[in-house]
C-alpha cells in the first residue's frame, strides 16, 4: 500500500508508518497530479491532516497547479472540525483565491456544506452572499481615479485610442458600476484619428470642486515627433457629462491628476510627483512644475495622487513599471510642498504571490464614504496561459485602515484580495448620526439628477458600453427601426485609417458572442462580420465574402504582419437572408459557427490559442489594452451598408 492508497482508505496507522519509514513520499503527488498533503485534506479524514500538518514535513505553502491551498481541498470535504484546525491552529486563510480567484469560502458556498458556512462566515465577519469579488471591473478598465460626491461614486479609466474617450461609471456601494458618460464625445474634439493602437488618452483623474467636475488625462501622440505627451482637462456640472472641450497642457509627462484646495487647484504629473498651479478654471499652467518626492522604490514612480487628511498631505505613487513588481506607496508631509516621509510599511499595496490569480496590483487612489470607511481603487491584471492578460488591466477595490501612528495601509498589508466584505454604505439621514473624521476634497453635493438619463455613446441609441477604435464616420453608426446600420470601412482592420468597428470589452475569460444581419450583395473581396480585435495589429475576424462566382465564410487572423487564412465555408444563394455568426471562447481557443436563421448550428474553424490577443502577445507598439469583441465591415472601393439586427455577449 502506497501513501495514496492509505489516504484513500483513511488508515492513520498505514500512513504513519509510511511518513515514518519514507517522510519524502508526502511531496509526491496522487494520479491526478494532487500533491498528496492536500488530497488527504479533500479525503476528509482530519487525523490524517492533523498527523501530516504535525509530524510530516509537508510544507503547508504547498499548493496544486491551481494555486489552491489545504484550506481549497479541506472546503471540498466540509469537515466543519479539520477546517477550523486548518484556519485557526495552522492560520490558512478562507478567502485566499486560486488561479481562478475561487476561494474556499466558494467551494464550501458551491457545495452547500451548510455548517461550514456557518463556521466561516463568523470566522470572516460576514455571510458569502454579502462579500464582492475582486475585480470590481472586469476586462479593459486600468488606472483608476475615484470621487465621491455626496452618495454617488464616480470612476474614470483609461481609454487609449477608443472612442468615445474615457468612461465616466456610477455606483452607489462602491462595486457595482454602471458607464453613464464619457469625458469626451465630440470625434472632432477627440483627436485619435492618425494615433496607433495603445496611444491616445492614458490614465485619466476625476476630482470635484465647488459644484465642477473635473477630469484629467495625457494625451500619448505617436512616436513621430519631438512631442509626445500632453495633459488635458476637461470639466462639467454634470458627472456625465458633456463635458466642455478638453484644454491642453504643454507639459511632458504622464498620469496627472488634480489636487483642489481653498480655491486654488494644482495639477500632480510623473516622475515621481511633480506639482503646479492651474488656472482658476483650470484650463492653463500658471506656475513652473516642480518635483515634490520621487518615491519609495524610485523605480518608474508615476500615477501621483494628493489627499489632505488630519493636517497631512498624504502623496500615494505607483511604482515598479506596470508590470509583476507594481505597487502602490505612500509618503506625506505637513505642508503641501513638502518634504515628504516615506511610508514605513511601503509598499502598502503589491502582489508578492507569484502564482496568484491577480498580478501587476498598483496606480490606486482612495475614497472615503460618508460614514468614514476608507477604500482605495487600483488597477490588477489576471494571466493565462503563458502569462497572457487577454481581459487587459481591470480594477479592483481593497479597503484602507490607518495605524496608530496615522498611515494608511491597504487590506493590512496582504495584498490584492479575492473575496472581501462589502462596504458599508450610509445614507445621508443614517450618516447623519455618524462621526465621519475625515473626507477626500469636496465630497458635498446637494442633487436630484436622475442618472438614468444618460449621455448615449454616439447619441444615436448606443449603450455606453460599444466603443470604437477611433470616431466612427458621420454616417459610419446608426440606428435605424430598432437595427444597428453599420458602414463599412474601406480600410482593412490592420490599418489605422479602418473606421466603424463597433465593439465592447471583452469582459471575461469564457464567452459567447453572437451577431446577427440580413447578408447584403456584396461586390468581391467585401467583408461583413465579427471580429475578436486587440488592436490593428492583432486580431481575428469571421466574415461573409464573396469571390468572383461564390458566397463564402471565412476565419482570419491577423499576427503583426502576417496574415493566416483558415478554410473557406460556401454559401448557398445568402443574399437577403438573416445569418448569425458567432464565437464561443474559452480562455484561450475560439470556436467560430454560424446558423442561417431557422437552421442548425454549423462550426467553420476552432482555433486553440489566440495569445496574441494581450498585451504580452507580440512585441509592437504600445500595448496596454484589452481583448474586445464586435461588429465590423470591409467595403474596398464601393459601398457597403451592414444592417445588423441584434448583437448578444453572455459570459459562460
Amino acid at each position: 500500500m502506497n501513501l495514496e492508497q492509505a489516504i484513500e482508505a483513511q488508515n492513520l496507522n498505514e500512513v504513519i508508518k509510511i511518513l515514518t519509514e519514507n517522510p519524502p513520499c508526502i511531496d509526491e503527488k496522487t494520479k491526478n497530479d494532487i500533491p498528496l498533503c492536500l488530497y488527504a485534506a479533500q479525503a476528509g479524514g482530519f487525523p490524517i491532516v492533523k498527523y501530516i500538518v504535525e509530524y510530516s514535513r509537508a510544507s503547508m505553502n504547498t499548493v496544486d497547479e491551481e494555486n489552491r491551498t489545504i484550506l481549497h481541498y479541506a472546503a471540498m470535504s466540509g469537515n466543519i472540525d479539520m477546517n477550523r484546525y486548518l484556519v485557526e491552529k495552522v492560520g490558512m486563510d478562507i478567502t485566499a483565491g486560486d488561479r481562478n480567484l475561487v476561494t474556499p469560502y466558494q467551494i464550501a458556498w458551491e457545495h452547500g456544506h451548510k455548517e461550514l458556512l456557518a463556521y466561516y462566515e463568523k470566522q470572516v465577519g460576514a455571510a458569502y452572499e454579502n462579500m464582492y469579488h475582486n475585480p470590481i471591473r472586469t476586462g479593459m478598465f486600468p488606472d483608476p481615479s475615484i470621487v465621491r460626491v455626496g452618495d454617488d461614486y464616480y470612476m474614470v479609466n483609461s481609454s487609449f485610442i477608443f472612442f468615445p474617450c474615457i468612461p465616466v461609471s456610477h455606483s452607489k456601494d462602491l462595486v457595482h458600476w454602471e458607464i453613464i458618460g464619457h469625458a469626451i464625445t465630440n470625434p472632432e474634439w477627440a483627436k485619435l484619428d492618425e494615433l496607433e493602437g495603445g496611444r491616445g488618452y492614458w490614465a485619466p483623474d476625476i476630482s470635484y470642486d465647488n459644484g465642477t467636475f473635473y477630469i484629467t488625462a495625457t494625451y500619448r501622440l505617436n512616436d513621430t515627433g519631438t512631442v509626445y505627451r500632453k495633459q488635458i482637462v476637461v470639466s462639467s456640472d454634470r458627472p456625465e457629462g458633456p463635458y466642455s472641450e478638453p484644454a491642453v497642457i504643454d507639459e511632458d509627462g504622464i498620469d496627472p491628476s488634480i489636487f483642489h484646495e481653498d480655491g486654488r487647484h494644482y495639477m500632480l504629473l510623473n516622475r515621481g510627483a511633480r506639482i503646479f498651479e492651474l488656472s482658476s478654471d483650470c484650463k492653463s499652467q500658471i506656475s513652473e512644475a516642480s518635483l515634490l518626492y520621487y518615491g519609495s522604490q524610485k523605480r518608474a514612480p508615476e500615477g501621483p495622487h494628493l489627499l489632505k487628511k488630519d493636517g497631512y498631505y498624504y502623496l500615494f505613487l505607483a511604482e515598479g513599471g506596470t508590470g509583476p513588481g507594481h505597487r502602490i506607496t505612500v509618503a506625506r508631509s505637513r505642508t503641501l510642498m513638502g518634504n515628504y516621509e516615506p511610508c514605513p510599511y511601503n509598499p502598502i499595496m503589491r502582489q508578492m504571490d507569484e502564482k496568484a490569480g491577480l498580478q501587476r496590483c498598483g496606480h490606486g487612489k482612495p475614497v472615503c464614504t460618508r460614514n468614514g470607511e476608507w477604500y482605495m481603487v487600483y488597477l490588477c491584471g489576471r494571466r493565462i496561459g503563458k502569462g497572457y492578460s487577454i481581459l487587459g488591466r481591470e480594477t479592483a477595490l481593497d479597503p484602507i485602515t490607518w495605524t496608530q501612528d496615522g498611515w494608511p495601509i491597504v487590506n493590512n498589508l496582504k495584498g490584492p484580495s479575492v473575496l472581501q466584505i462589502m462596504p458599508m454604505i450610509l445614507t445621508e439621514e443614517q450618516a447623519q448620526t455618524t462621526h465621519a473624521s475625515a473626507a477626500i476634497q469636496q465630497l458635498t453635493l446637494s442633487s436630484s439628477d436622475d442618472l438614468t438619463k444618460k449621455v448615449k455613446a454616439f447619441q444615436n441609441g448606443l449603450p455606453n458600453d460599444f466603443i470604437t477604435p477611433r470616431p466612427p464616420e458621420k454616417d459610419g453608426i446608426s440606428i435605424k427601426d430598432g437595427h444597428l446600420i453599420l458602414k463599412a470601412s474601406s480600410y482593412p482592420l490592420s490599418t489605422v485609417d479602418a473606421r466603424n468597428i463597433l465593439v465592447r470589452r471583452q469582459s471575461a475569460f469564457c464567452f459567447k458572442a453572437e451577431a446577427e444581419f440580413r447578408v447584403p450583395v456584396l461586390s468581391e473581396g467585401q467583408e461583413a462580420g465579427i471580429t475578436c480585435y486587440y488592436d490593428e495589429n492583432t486580431w481575428v475576424c469571421f466574415f461573409v465574402s464573396r469571390d468572383a462566382d461564390t458566397y463564402f465564410l471565412q476565419v482570419k487572423e491577423h499576427i503583426g504582419k502576417e496574415d493566416i487564412e483558415h478554410s473557406i465555408e460556401k454559401l448557398v444563394d445568402p443574399i437577403g437572408k438573416s445569418i448569425v455568426l458567432g464565437v464561443n471562447t474559452k480562455y484561450l481557443s475560439r470556436s467560430f459557427y454560424y446558423s442561417i436563421v431557422g437552421e442548425n448550428v454549423k462550426i467553420v474553424e476552432e482555433l486553440p490559442d489566440v495569445y496574441y490577443l494581450c498585451d504580452e502577445g507580440i512585441s509592437m507598439g504600445k500595448r496596454f489594452t484589452g481583448a474586445m469583441v464586435g461588429m465590423y465591415g470591409y467595403s474596398k472601393e464601393e459601398p457597403l451598408f451592414i444592417e445588423f439586427e441584434d448583437f448578444r455577449y453572455q459570459e459562460i
